[in-house]
């Protein structure tokens, strides 16, 4: 039996997800009280309207998001969004905010190719994340909606990281934080070499504790809207 799990905040009206960037509207365009002389006895609808940023709740970002010749949200092969074998890197409660390759260190005594704990870099290295979703759990989430979920102080990759999972074929990479790059500076190396790549990354992720370092398949799929680089989805994974 399989088992899914919502890796997705709740889209509310009013609700900021970044700091400085205007929250969703959310209303009626057509009441149900409104829609009931439209049709017959009985029968009434709901249409909704919204009006957001597309970087809202648990989003993803193509490389259109970073490069103007890169591929849109219309664009981006759903092989790259779907049905994708997961693997969580699960760093929570780290006294340093920047995930570097030790990172992987826990998965890498998993891998069939590394056969001892005393991990070195070049061992990590071998770790398997061709055509693999890859997602770092940090804990984050649990802060969101909180002034300390965007102060500033979230974990974060490092351009080593990045360059390490775009060099070994990763498919897509997500983090349940504020934003995959540090943002104290205006620099986003890490989104500037993944979406280089075509690799697609989804931040404010959630829930991640939910799923085990591997064995689950992972979904993030946005709208197909030509000319537009980010959009909010439903992730989740699943368990079998």
């Amino acid at each position: 039996m399989s088992r899914l799990v919502d890796l997705s905040h709740t889209i509310e009206h009013g609700m900021i997800t970044y700091k400085g960037l205007p929250a969703p509207v959310i209303s009626e365009y057509l009441t149900r009280e409104g829609s009931r002389g439209r049709y017959g006895p009985g029968v009434e609808f709901q249409i909704g309207k919204i009006e957001m940023i597309a970087n809202t709740g648990t989003y993803i970002d193509s490389p259109f998001h970073r490069y103007a010749d890169g591929p849109d949200l219309a664009k981006v092969e759903l092989e790259s969004l779907a049905d994708l074998e997961g693997i969580v890197v699960h760093h929570v409660g780290a006294a340093e905010r920047a995930l570097e390759l030790a990172a992987f260190s826990d998965l890498a005594v998993k891998s069939p190719t590394v056969n001892t704990r005393a991990i070195s870099s070049e061992q990590i290295a071998h770790l398997d994340v061709s055509g693999k979703a890859v997602l770092f759990h940090t804990g984050w989430d649990m802060r969101w909606r909180t002034e300390e979920y965007a102060n500033g102080n979230h974990p974060f990759l490092t351009e080593e990281a990045a360059e390490h999972l775009a060099n070994h074929g990763a498919a897509l990479v997500g983090i349940d934080s504020l934003n995959i790059d540090d943002t104290t500076t205006g620099a986003r190396p890490v989104h500037s070499i993944l979406l280089a790549h075509g690799i697609p990354i989804v931040e404010h992720l959630c829930g991640l504790r939910e799923l085990p370092d591997m064995g689950f398949r992972f979904f993030a799929i946005p709208p197909k809207i030509r000319n537009f680089s980010s959009f909010p989805v439903r992730a989740f994974g699943v368990l079998y």
